[in-house]
């Protein structure tokens, strides 16, 4: 599938609508570059999961918890990750195994730690297109439709 933004508040509304789907253990790997939308996109989809509290990236903490929404949401942000090993050291199957819901930001460098059923989304930009529009594409494998 696939949702062309022209604004945050699409963005935002993308993740929402998403999450509103979710179910319990799913799996959402979030990939793009540097600035493209992640946090944003992360913040309707906690919106859409219940959650009130500020959303914002977990870069040096590595994983966020948050139990308020109607599924608790496990948000990982992965760019810092050095060694694929950090992840046993977190303890990620406890997460990527439970009741709630993951959604991992640079998700493609800890490919391999994913199950069969992970989400994939991937947002880019195309300044073509005009400074706000993304392009969120979301599937049910790792190779990204371009």
């Amino acid at each position: 599938m696939i949702i062309e933004t022209f604004s945050a508040e699409e963005t935002f509304e993308s993740g929402f609508s998403l999450a509103r789907q979710a179910k319990p253990g799913a799996i959402y790997c979030l990939n793009g570059d540097l600035g493209v939308g992640k946090t944003v996109f992360t913040q309707g989809f906690a919106k859409g999961l219940g959650i009130d509290e500020p959303i914002s990236s977990p870069t040096f903490t590595i994983v966020q918890e948050y139990h308020e929404g109607r599924l608790p949401l496990y948000h990982f942000d992965v760019y810092r990750i050095a060694d694929i090993s950090e992840m046993d050291e977190i303890g990620y199957e406890e997460y990527f195994f439970s009741d709630g819901v993951c959604l991992v930001e640079w998700g493609s460098l800890i490919e391999e730690l994913f199950p069969e059923d992970t989400v994939y989304i991937t947002i880019e930009k195309d300044l073509e297109k005009g400074f706000d529009y993304r392009k969120v594409i979301i599937q049910n494998t790792a190779k990204a439709e371009k």
